[in-house]
């Protein structure tokens, strides 16, 4: 057969912008072209590798088995290219990343790696645990850092760091005022105020704070940590937060953190990765960057 790394170019950017207009644009290709080429490969494999939705295709069973091979070969043909031309891999990634972290860790994390590599082009995602992994397995992204968990076993859960999550409230509550140790019976009548689901943050309390309190009241949901901590400030509630995010509130005493020594509320931290992505030397070098201890 006579496959070309355009036609392959052109599948990889299909299966990841859902429609070929959107994919010709990424290739830099016309719309008719994109679709020659996207045609053409299909015929020479004698099989299509996308379920056609209207405008929209979705990859196949047979498409998902060949994506990451395809990126394999592109990425592999990149370096080769510009080895061939004595230069330097450029290095440009899509990274994602789970609110905290986005927030609290990532700033930093990607100034630093830009200052030791100035060549370097960046892209930052933003989204929840799920939706990283999404993300993730679709190959929109080269690697994410999230909070919480994940059990799919096409990708690769790397432990990066440690992280400590505080049970806290405005010095007015209640619970606050307390002048003795706290128990758990103490939180069986008070409102709660939390990530959504598919955050890692929820995740920590649903699995080490519900279970204890059964009838919990969670009275609001939001998807952002500083949303949160203004309605904490406020006086409404209880949270389970990281402390990454308490920091600035805790020292002008906006909000206090209890002692809860009952509930275990440290987290691992996770880059996450395809265990099909090709890792060319500019993913490895973010991804030992990112390693270094602090």
């Amino acid at each position: 057969m006579r496959m070309t790394l355009r036609q392959l170019a052109v599948f990889v950017a299909v299966a990841q912008e859902g429609t070929v207009t959107k994919a010709s644009d990424a290739v830099k290709l016309t719309q008719s072209a994109a679709s020659m080429a996207l045609a053409d490969l299909e015929d020479g494999l004698g099989a299509p590798l996308f379920d056609r939705l209207g405008k929209r295709l979705q990859l196949n069973d047979l498409g998902r088995y060949l994506l990451p091979q395809a990126l394999e070969i592109l990425g592999r043909c990149e370096s080769f290219e510009q080895i061939a031309k004595g230069e330097l891999q450029s290095i440009d990634l899509r990274l994602g990343a789970t609110l905290t972290i986005s927030d609290y860790l990532m700033p930093d994390l990607m100034a630093g790696f830009l200052k030791k590599q100035p060549q370097a082009h960046l892209q930052l995602q933003v989204g929840n645990t799920r939706q990283m992994i999404e993300a993730v397995s679709q190959f929109q992204l080269d690697l994410a850092m999230i909070e919480g968990s994940c059990h799919l076993p096409q990708l690769h859960s790397i432990h990066w760091r440690d992280d400590e999550l505080a049970i806290c409230c405005s010095p007015d509550h209640p619970l606050a005022q307390l002048k003795r140790a706290l128990t758990i019976s103490d939180f069986e009548n008070v409102d709660w105020i939390l990530r959504e689901e598919g955050s890692g943050t929820r995740e920590v309390f649903d699995h080490a704070i519900l279970k204890d309190l059964k009838h919990a009241n969670i009275r609001l949901t939001l998807g952002h940590n500083e949303a949160i901590l203004k309605i904490l400030a406020g006086g409404l509630g209880l949270s389970c937060i990281s402390k990454l995010a308490l920091v600035p509130m805790l020292a002008s005493k906006q909000l206090v953190a209890l002692k809860t020594p009952f509930w275990e509320l440290k987290r691992p931290l996770y880059m996450l990765v395809h265990r099909h992505k090709y890792q060319g030397p500019g993913l490895k070098a973010f991804m030992q960057y990112c390693s270094m201890p602090t």
